[in-house]
């Protein structure tokens, strides 16, 4: 197992690392929208939240050497499903189909008071 860290993403804020390399596979580490430069939560709406947690995944996804076409699964986790077309939307400026396999999980809660996070698993 090989960890990943990038300075362009938060740092991790718990005992994780951002991703973990096990063979050609990658599994990154839940992303929240954190700036990486203040590790504070992006200012903003939902959007903003929802366009820095891509940034910051696929600033981890290139620190393990892949690109976003590589992202073979992804989780998106939500205090409130009815964001669910606003991801869908934001999502489709970075990935093309194939799309990569995808979970959308409503929760009560997510660190920070975050609104969404995104976690996910990258074939080499």
């Amino acid at each position: 197992m090989t960890p990943i860290s990038t300075p362009n993403a938060p740092q991790a804020i718990g005992t994780y690392s951002q991703a973990i390399r096990v063979g050609d596979t990658v599994y990154l580490s839940g992303q929240i929208p954190l700036d990486p430069a203040t590790g504070e939560l992006v200012r903003g709406d939902v959007e903003a939240q929802v366009r820095r947690v891509f940034e910051n995944l696929k600033a981890v996804v290139e620190a393990a050497g892949g690109r976003f076409d590589q992202v073979a699964k992804l989780t998106v986790y939500l205090t409130d499903l009815t964001h669910f077309a606003l991801v869908n939307r934001v999502m489709a400026e970075y990935f093309t189909q194939p799309y990569p396999a995808r979970a959308a999980v409503g929760v009560a809660a997510l660190p920070r008071g975050a609104l969404v996070e995104m976690d996910g698993i990258l074939a080499l």
